[in-house]
């Protein structure tokens, strides 16, 4: 029961206050928090399974959405249940070393989730731009090599945040007014000069998900030119139908995302509730509604899903 009583001056320790002037209805957040990580691991954790068993889903799409299950997975999980001891027990502490440990797998997670999409992005544009030859330009290796691409990536540029946070001198006062690690708030821990903890960090922001989105929007560019180009506008809505999930998932991921990275640092009229809410969200709503997403877009997963359920 130690952590019950853990005071902010215990120097070994950070203090995560929850949502900050809505601790009397900690409980009651708890209760959609909860939900959407329950709905989350069982709708990934489905897909993971249909597709592993299946023969028939061995493909790239869906090794990607494999990809994507296991981002979504590991981002819900990496704050949830910290979030939840805190709702329910009141256990605020965390020690210096579990909370950059945090902080690594949130950023690396959220990293990898953005290069999975960017994958996504170039696989429909393949598949529409270049159907003849997608089995050759897209196959099971090829997609593994690129999602191992976009892991090294993920590393090499969120490694650097803890490393430098580490080597920071922290302030008696450690409470952190957040239900998980996040970056800036652990910068504005810190007693020393953070310029270049700062100016990374946006760097790495603009940097990863600036770039991603550029990419994506070039695919989608293309995609628009080739759909143009047929004259069937039963064509046209058939190609563009197979776009329809991820651009949902896009939309979703990067509005939450670009939101609470720009609010860390420009928002300071918006209310400290407010924020920390919709940061929790973007680790919460688009792994529960991704598989949902894809689950009906797809017909083929649909299918096979309500067939390994009656089996079961």
């Amino acid at each position: 029961m130690a952590p019950l009583n853990l005071t902010p001056s215990d120097p070994s320790m950070f203090m995560l206050t929850g949502i900050p002037g809505l601790e009397d209805a900690h409980v009651w957040i708890s209760i959609p928090f909860s939900m959407f990580y329950i709905i989350g691991l069982l709708g990934n954790f489905m897909v993971l399974l249909v597709v592993v068993k299946e023969q028939t889903l061995h493909k790239p799409m869906y090794l990607l959405l494999c990809m994507l299950a296991l981002t979504d997975i590991c981002t819900s999980t990496s704050i949830v249940p910290k979030a939840l001891c805190i709702f329910w027990f009141n256990l605020k502490g965390i020690t210096e070393g579990g909370c950059l440990t945090q902080m690594f797998l949130l950023h690396l997670v959220s990293a990898m989730h953005s290069a999975v999409l960017v994958t996504m992005a170039f696989d429909r544009y393949v598949a529409i731009c270049n159907p003849l030859r997608y089995a050759t330009i897209l196959t099971n290796a090829r997609i593994a090599k690129l999602g191992l691409v976009g892991l090294i990536r993920s590393v090499l540029f969120i490694l650097p945040l803890p490393l430098l946070l580490s080597r920071q001198p922290f302030c008696a006062n450690r409470i952190i007014p957040h239900t998980y690690c996040d970056h800036m708030a652990v910068v504005k821990m810190s007693c020393g000069d953070t310029t270049i903890n700062r100016t990374y960090g946006l760097v790495v922001a603009f940097v990863v998900v600036g770039l991603d989105l550029m990419l994506v929007a070039l695919s989608y560019g293309l995609i628009i030119r080739a759909v143009l180009r047929i004259s069937s506008k039963k064509a046209h809505w058939k190609a563009l139908n197979t776009c329809t999930a991820h651009i949902c998932v896009m939309m979703i991921s990067c509005t939450l995302s670009l939101f609470s990275i720009l609010t860390h640092r420009f928002g300071q009229g918006i209310a400290p509730h407010v924020h920390i809410i919709l940061a929790n969200l973007y680790f919460l709503v688009p792994p529960m509604l991704n598989p949902i997403i894809y689950g009906v877009k797809s017909k083929e997963l649909c299918d096979k899903v309500g067939k390994y359920t009656r089996r079961r």
